[in-house]
């Protein structure tokens, strides 16, 4: 078992707004994680906390894992991490967000 865990400041993904850095965010996320993300009226702490779920899941593997290679989808009140060429990584994570900043934390039981 291995965790990881990491943590932005929103402030960070606030100034690089999305209407105007659309290729930044693609190159991070998928279509599904930009959408959910944009659905808020506030969006930046969703990407923030999507951001720092990924770092945090990076951190857990023994893979050379890209930040666009890992999805996060929210399925009901659970959170499903896909992660490109690995079928079903045995993953969970936890994301919260307080003020300014965000937090994910990763915790993987199998051997990736």
């Amino acid at each position: 078992m291995k965790i990881g865990i990491d943590i932005v400041e929103i402030r960070r993904f606030r100034n690089k707004k999305y209407d105007s850095n659309q290729k930044f965010y693609q190159n991070i996320f998928s279509k599904n994680e930009i959408d959910y993300c944009l659905k808020f009226k506030d969006p930046y702490p969703h990407f923030a906390g999507r951001f720092a779920a990924k770092e945090a899941v990076i951190k857990t593997t023994n893979t050379n894992t890209k930040l666009y290679q890992i999805v996060i989808n929210k399925k009901k009140n659970n959170l499903e991490i896909k992660i490109k060429n690995i079928l079903k990584p045995n993953i969970l994570i936890s994301i919260s967000h307080e003020k300014e900043y965000s937090v994910a934390m990763s915790i993987n039981f199998s051997n990736i």
